[in-house]
């Protein structure tokens, strides 16, 4: 019982960590800042959907993922911890990943771009980093560890939409600074989770050899 509550934590917290939804707030204001109130809500909503099946996706599918590409599980998780380390690390320093942020080419084409399915869904709600840590959490076990992971994304979404909907008044209370602090405490929680992901992955390897 422990153990499930343990697990169960974990993955929340992970997930908490990676989507920090306090800065990813900051974000969405700033790409929603001039649609009307309703349009912002719809845009959370749209955005998060999307992120949930993507997450849910893999979560599910993430054993089939390994056996048609020829994935192993050490693999992952050195690929894994290596991607949540990085961006745990820019958020340490106060920076956003390139993991998370559109690429020029996105950049030019913003206008024209739903910006609920880009950037907002993938890559900020639902990027690399994130999706590794998905296959982590669900590929450990069986069919429960996939129905825990997909439950916590879901529960983060809620959290997160709540977040979204009320991100001025949320900005207003914390500040820059406040943001800045949340950003580095997640960022070292995320740092954690993948240098541990790294040392399971070197440890599986040096197993299975």
């Amino acid at each position: 019982m422990h153990d499930l509550l343990g697990h169960i934590l974990t993955v929340f917290l992970g997930y908490f960590a990676i989507m920090n939804p306090v800065a990813n707030t900051a974000v969405f204001i700033g790409l929603t800042a001039d649609e009307t109130a309703q349009k912002k809500k719809k845009i959370a909503r749209k955005s998060l959907l999307i992120a949930f099946c993507v997450i849910t996706t893999f979560a599910l599918l993430g054993n089939a993922i390994f056996h048609l590409f020829g994935i192993t599980l050490p693999a992952l998780r050195v690929t894994g911890g290596i991607l949540v380390f990085l961006i745990g690390y820019h958020m340490l320093n106060g920076e956003r990943s390139k993991m998370h942020k559109p690429r020029g080419e996105d950049k030019a084409d913003e206008e024209d771009a739903d910006v609920a399915v880009s950037p907002l869904a993938v890559p900020i709600l639902a990027g690399p980093g994130t999706i590794a840590t998905t296959i982590n959490f669900s590929s450990t076990g069986g069919w429960s560890e996939s129905l825990i992971t997909v439950a916590m994304f879901a529960l983060l979404c809620v959290v997160t939409y709540f977040f979204f909907v009320s991100g001025e008044k949320i900005v207003r209370y914390l500040g820059r600074g406040g943001i800045n602090i949340v950003t580095r405490l997640m960022g070292l929680i995320l740092a954690v989770i993948g240098v541990q992901m790294l040392i399971e992955g070197v440890a599986g390897a040096i197993a299975a050899s």
